[in-house]
């Protein structure tokens, strides 16, 4: 598995009356098998620096990089498709899919048989406690933290050595939030994952294996 490695990352964004800088020199290296969690006031660079991993953007100066290549040098599209999967507080669930469907979505353009994909989507449900009873029920029949679990299942269907998750527990109660924290946690170990959390939760982030605060654009101890 390789590393995500940050080197003096900078980040400005400009426009026509100002220019503010996101992230400032920020340095750090993400192992597999680990769960972090980025924490930090709004405005702090979180989603910023979330974005830049995501490869969908890149630095302004320094490097993202991942099995010792820059992210600026590669094919981004690819290495969303093959190697991070981004897990978003909205979630992004195809409406109009069934959670099946939508985990089998990102593996349809990878060559495999529709049975094949099919057996990969139901293992990887079944991973995260979705049984067989609900692989057909639309988004709007699932509770949120099924709903979440679905999303983590399409992540982890594409085989992603990253999974980053902008805020996975903030649309859920106390119960489920814990529910999802121990799964992120124990697939980092089972799938030998890289799991990349940003949140607000202090209780989140508390239960991460190191957590990563910024203030202003940069990591502050």
């Amino acid at each position: 598995m390789s590393t995500m490695t940050l080197k003096d990352v900078e980040y400005t964004y400009k426009s026509k009356y100002q220019t503010v800088t996101a992230l400032a020199g920020v340095s750090y290296e993400f192992q597999p098998g680990k769960f972090y969690a980025i924490v930090g006031r709004s405005g702090s660079g979180k989603t910023t620096m979330l974005s830049l991993m995501a490869g969908l953007d890149i630095p302004t100066s320094g490097s993202v990089e991942f099995g010792n290549k820059d992210t600026k040098d590669i094919n981004r599209d690819k290495f969303r498709l093959e190697h991070v999967s981004v897990i978003y507080q909205s979630l992004n669930l195809f409406p109009l899919l069934t959670a099946i469907e939508n985990v089998t979505f990102p593996l349809e353009y990878g060559g495999l048989s529709r049975s094949k994909v099919r057996r990969i989507a139901a293992d990887k449900l079944k991973s995260v406690g979705i049984d067989k009873s609900k692989h057909k029920r639309l988004p709007s029949m699932l509770s949120g933290g099924e709903q979440q679990r679905v999303a983590i299942a399409r992540a982890l269907a594409s085989k992603s050595e990253i999974i980053l998750a902008d805020e996975p527990t903030g649309n859920l109660d106390t119960e489920n939030s814990q529910n999802i924290v121990q799964l992120l946690k124990d697939l980092a170990i089972s799938e030998n994952v890289c799991v990349i959390v940003v949140t607000h939760d202090l209780a989140v982030a508390e239960q991460a294996d190191a957590i990563i605060k910024l203030s202003d654009g940069s990591i502050v101890e």
